[in-house]
């Protein structure tokens, strides 16, 4: 019986084409068959040094530094707007192999972005996250949400200043109500207050102050409980030397 073989799958010709280009030093551009193209340097038949790359179906262009082939140095990253059919600028900072890496800065929307440390496209560090209500955080990052110590200034003035886990108020912190005049210090557990102690904090300047303001605490008689504690005190002692 015959034995027939498959034929091995060819490869377009451009790319061997392009592999024996060996493309070194400034070109002025390099086009692809899927639209994409590539303005700037060239090593060793890679993108390396300054040059400016537009992924055509993405609809985005990286403006910025290179290193063998992948985004390396400091680069801005735009997307088109499909509304306006104009680049908007979403990152801007430092990368490595390819990935956001170091301090860069993010927009998300008009009026919402982070400004911060990166660690492979993600927000790990330090850094400052504005979001779109008015809130904003500060304090460290990891895995892209907030984690370790930081504060949390809502649009109203109130705030939150203690640990943080995977994004939520978890450890020893203090809320300041700001509006109420009133201060809570304690412990929360997954963004819900456990336990602590509330005390008035400003509450005279507060705009809304609490209506039951909280009693301030008076001994009746402090010269008979220091005389009674002395007593204590003595009795222990003489115990003691016994």
């Amino acid at each position: 019986m015959p034995v027939s073989k498959c034929p091995k799958k060819s490869e377009p010709l451009w790319k061997g084409w392009d592999e024996k280009a060996q493309k070194n030093g400034l070109r002025c551009q390099v086009y692809n068959m899927n639209g994409d193209h590539y303005t700037g340097e060239w090593k060793d038949n890679l993108r390396h040094g300054k040059g400016t790359q537009v992924w055509k179906k993405r609809g985005a262009i990286y403006e910025g530094d290179w290193r063998f082939g992948k985004r390396e140095g400091y680069g801005t990253l735009s997307l088109l707007e499909q509304e306006t059919g104009k680049y908007r600028r979403v990152y801007s900072g430092w990368w490595k192999g390819d990935k956001k890496s170091g301090y860069g800065i993010q927009f998300f929307g008009p009026k919402e972005y982070y400004e911060g440390e990166w660690c492979g496209s993600q927000r790990s560090g330090w850094g400052r996250m504005y979001h779109s209500n008015g809130d904003i955080y500060e304090g460290h990052w990891w895995n892209d949400t907030p984690h370790g110590e930081g504060m949390l200034r809502l649009k109203n003035g109130n705030r939150y200043e203690g640990s943080w886990e995977r994004g939520q108020k978890h450890g020893h912190g203090r809320f300041f109500h700001l509006d109420h005049g009133q201060l809570f210090e304690g412990f929360w557990v997954e963004d819900v207050a456990k336990c602590g102690t509330m005390m008035d904090f400003g509450r005279e300047e507060a705009p809304a102050p609490t209506q039951f303001p909280i009693p301030k605490v008076k001994l009746l008689d402090p010269d008979g409980v220091l005389q009674e504690a002395l007593a204590m005190f003595t009795k222990t002692e003489e115990e003691g030397g016994d």
